[in-house]
């Protein structure tokens, strides 16, 4: 069984990489039962979403000059 910290591991990991099927398979069982890891998936997510947001705006900004 996948504990946390692996889970917050393959979460992080899965930005930057594809995640293999038994990847996948393993942390969607862990996220199934542990609430915590649930609550840091969708913090990655909401941060996810702020950057690319703060990223574009910072980019429509810099157009101008």
């Amino acid at each position: 069984m996948m504990n946390c910290k692996e889970a917050t591991r393959l979460m992080s990991e899965g930005q930057e990489r594809k995640l293999t099927t038994s990847e996948k398979a393993a942390l969607s069982v862990h996220t199934m039962i542990c609430s915590g890891c649930r609550n840091f998936s969708q913090h990655m997510k909401v941060l996810r979403t702020m950057a690319r947001h703060f990223s574009k705006a910072a980019d429509n900004n810099d157009d101008g000059k």
